[in-house]
Order: C-alpha cells, then sequence, then structure tokens
C-alpha cells in the first residue's frame, strides 16, 4: 500500500495542471453557489447538442425550483392552488428560483465529473458527504432536504471511511477524501457503494443529468455510468435500470433524436448496443413500452410519487403531454403533487435535452438561484465531455483526486473564483407535512457491520 505522500508526490504534476483549469471552493469555506465565480471554456460558437446540453441541466433546476414551495402538497391542494410560476415561501421557506437537494446533489455529481475529469465513485459519495454535513452546493448553505435512503447511504459511507483510516493512519480527514480511487479499490474491505437491494427511490433519477452529459458522445457509456452512479445510494435493480434507460432518453435528446423517436416503443430495442447485453427490468420495460401514455394524467393513475418508477412514468407522461412546450409540461409535472420537485427536475432534465436552452430559459432562466453558475457548469460538461472522448477511455485516466478540496483558498488561479463576501446564515427547516409510507422502502438500513441505521429524513425511499 502507497503511503499517502507518495500518493500526492505522483500526482503533483497533474494537480498543477488542474489548478490552471478549474476549481470548486473546499466545503469549509462554506460559498454559496451565488457567490461562486465561474469562466465559461474557451470554445467557438455555440452548437446546437451545446443547448441541449445547458437546458438538460437547467431544465433539472428550474423543475426542482417551480417544485419546492409546495413539495410533499397532495394533487388535490394543488388542483385548487395550482404552481403557475416560481414563487418562495411553502414547505422549505425558500425564496422564489431557490432549488433543493435534487439540484444539489446533481451539481455535486458535476462538479466530481469535472474535478476528476472521469466517473469516480468514491469522489461522488465524497461530495455528497460535504453536501450532507457543510451543506456543500446547497442553495441555502444547508442540507435542509434529504430523502432516508439517501441519508442512510451517506451515514453508512461515512461510517465506512473508517475502514480507509486504518489503512491510512495519522492523515486528516481532508486527505481520506482525497484519496484516489485506484487506492481506495486496493482496500478489500471497503466499497462506496452503500445502496441495498429494495432501496427503489428516485433519488438517483433526480441527480442522473451530469452522467449523460458528460458522455452524450459515448453512449454505451452512459448508459452502462448511470447505472453506477444510481448504486452508490441505491442498490434495487429498479433504480439502476431507470437509470440506465432515462440516461439513454437524455443521450438521444442531446443528440438530435425526435420526440416520437424516444417515445417509441421500441427505443430500447432500437438502442440496443447501447445496454449491452444488459436487459432491464420489467418496471422499467413497462415505461419505455408505454405506460406513461395516459390522456387523463392524474386521474388515469399518474402520480408524482418518490418510488422511481412512478416518477419515470410521470415524467416521461409530462413529456409526452406537453404540447411540445417547456412551460406546460414543467407546470404539468410540478401539479401532480407529492414529490413535486422530483418530478419536475426528472421531467426537466428530458425536455430541456430536447427543446434546449432557450425554450427552457425564455421564461424563469433569470429568476433562477444562482442560474449563471448552472450555465457555466453545462458548459464545461460539454466541453470536457467533447475532450475526453479522445484518447483512452475517460473511464481509466489517472487525474489528480479532488483538485477543488486542494485549491488554495485564497488562490486567485483557475476559471472559477469566489466572491468572498461572508454567505447570510442559512435557515433551518423542518418538513411540516409527514412523509406517506412507501412499500418499496426497505424495512430496515444496516450498516457494514449489521448494526442498524435509524430512520431519518424527509422522504421515505428518497
Amino acid at each position: 500500500m502507497k503511503s499517502y505522500e507518495a500518493i500526492e508526490k505522483e500526482n503533483s504534476a497533474s494537480f498543477t495542471s488542474m489548478t490552471q483549469r478549474i476549481s470548486f471552493p473546499r466545503p469549509d469555506d462554506r460559498i454559496l453557489p451565488d457567490r461562486i465565480l465561474c469562466q465559461s471554456p474557451p470554445q467557438q460558437s455555440q452548437s446546437d447538442k451545446e443547448n441541449k446540453v445547458i437546458g438538460c441541466l437547467l431544465g433539472l433546476a428550474i423543475g426542482d425550483a417551480l417544485g419546492a414551495s409546495v413539495e410533499f402538497r397532495p394533487h388535490e391542494y394543488l388542483v385548487e392552488k395550482p404552481v403557475l410560476d416560481l414563487q418562495g415561501g411553502g414547505t422549505w421557506g425558500l425564496q422564489a428560483g431557490q432549488w433543493t437537494d435534487d439540484t444539489s446533489m446533481a451539481l455535486c455529481l458535476a462538479s466530481s465529473l469535472l474535478t476528476q475529469r472521469r466517473f469516480n465513485t468514491y469522489d461522488q459519495m465524497v461530495r455528497y458527504k460535504w453536501w450532507y454535513k457543510k451543506g456543500f452546493l446547497s442553495s441555502t448553505g444547508q442540507c435542509f432536504d434529504i430523502g432516508s435512503t439517501t441519508r442512510a447511504s451517506i451515514e453508512e459511507f461515512c461510517q465506512r471511511q473508517n475502514i480507509l483510516r486504518k489503512h491510512f493512519p495519522h492523515i486528516t480527514e481532508e486527505r481520506i477524501d482525497s484519496l484516489p480511487l485506484e487506492e481506495v479499490r486496493k482496500v478489500r474491505e471497503f466499497s462506496e457503494f452503500c445502496g441495498l437491494p429494495g432501496q427503489a427511490g428516485n433519488g438517483p433519477l433526480m441527480r442522473l443529468a451530469p452522467v449523460p452529459l458528460f458522455y452524450y458522445r459515448q453512449p454505451e457509456e452512459a448508459v452502462q455510468l448511470a447505472g453506477e452512479s444510481a448504486r452508490v445510494t441505491h442498490g434495487d435493480e429498479k433504480a439502476v435500470d431507470a437509470c440506465r434507460y432515462f440516461a439513454a432518453l437524455i443521450v438521444a435528446a442531446v443528440n438530435g433524436e425526435f420526440k416520437d423517436q424516444l417515445l417509441d416503443e421500441k427505443f430500447i430495442e432500437k438502442h440496443r448496443p447501447w445496454f449491452k447485453s444488459q436487459r432491464l427490468h420489467p418496471e422499467v420495460v413497462a415505461v419505455a413500452n408505454g405506460s406513461f401514455r395516459r390522456p387523463g394524467g392524474y386521474k388515469d393513475g399518474i402520480r408524482g410519487k418518490n418510488y422511481i418508477i412512478q416518477t419515470l412514468e410521470a415524467a416521461l407522461w409530462a413529456f409526452w403531454s406537453d404540447g411540445n412546450n417547456f412551460e406546460t409540461g414543467v407546470l404539468n409535472a410540478v401539479n401532480l403533487g407529492d414529490d413535486a420537485d422530483t418530478t419536475a427536475a426528472v421531467y426537466g432534465q428530458l425536455a430541456g435535452a430536447y427543446y434546449g436552452l432557450q425554450a427552457v430559459s425564455s421564461r424563469w432562466g433569470r429568476q433562477l438561484y444562482a442560474h449563471k453558475l448552472l450555465i457555466c457548469i453545462a458548459e464545461w460538461l460539454y466541453f470536457d465531455g467533447n475532450q475526453n472522448q479522445s484518447g483512452a477511455s475517460s473511464r481509466q485516466q489517472r487525474i489528480a483526486p479532488q483538485i477543488g478540496l486542494q485549491t488554495p483558498k485564497n488562490s486567485s488561479v483557475g476559471i472559477m473564483g469566489y466572491d468572498k463576501q461572508d454567505p447570510p446564515k442559512a435557515v433551518s427547516h423542518k418538513n411540516p407535512f409527514p412523509p406517506e409510507f412507501n412499500p418499496h422502502r426497505p424495512k430496515e438500513n444496516q450498516r457494514l457491520d449489521g448494526s442498524k441505521l435509524p430512520p431519518a429524513g424527509k422522504r421515505s425511499g428518497l
């Protein structure tokens, strides 16, 4: 086993070059997203595909923000008081345009891809931990909105990091978080995949967009890695396969396929090479085969619940029935009620990838919290995704670990800077509505040593 000092020395050259291109604030800096300054990557005029990439990430955040104030509200409430615009207050007491865990976790995933310049599940879990414990990339500076399954998996990951501390003694938590994936994988008793069978909440789907956006030119890679991105927190095959299927839809949309091709009952068969020899779960296949085609929407059984199959079905229903209008679709998704922000965020990913930036941002783009940062991160996902297509697979590249964490606090080097104005103290919020019982949630979560994890969080099963 290499010492940490040897690992740092081995990666020092890559670290030096990376600090010249991008960095994110340290979690301990507590920099709010709207205070992060971002410069667009060097490129020529914006292409149609880049517009779709930006539209996808922005669509996710807009859907999240539209649904945030009515999260947990039942459909009956929204029939009487439908959401028609961005609005503050409500469930979390946010300002109009602020977003919740859906966008925060997506940005954690994007920051990992951009910092590592490859797919690194250990680094992804580290960043989710930062968000959970320190409010990293949260719109309020705190983790105020988290599902029970996601929380349990992050708590389990924190416990498992104690195994790494035994193998790398006398180093700080910061350095434990910075370990390269290759070194982590040498510790056989450790795994960053903390999801358990039976965990089929919609958490992996709500944060998914950065993976297919980064790998849109490598469809097989995008589909495979989308499934792996789910496994770190959710172990059920339905969750994994829902992410694989939805990633394929996003890749196809970015690459210019028409709406009827995306919603074709034979989409999976027509894109079989993307899924290799792996079959999808029958419940995912049922959705792909058209279970979302219900003209009556809620009256016909479409539900905005936190079970990943229902979320997938509801988002596709909203896309199928939106009359080729993003505003119509995203509001219909929100007004299904219940897990309103996530249903709309999932719709926003696909609709944004299909309709593009202009359609998504025309009404709400400038009102969206930290919208400039979101656009800039999407531009870098597109740029780095293109750069990583040449040479060796980006899954195999050896890149210096955790550059954002190691970047000097007061550094002015790189394309991202920080506004050093002290952020306002974030307000914590509690869920005023009890989460509904989810029969698909496992009866209990267990740590690696077999001990029970207490239930926690705002949404059962997410």
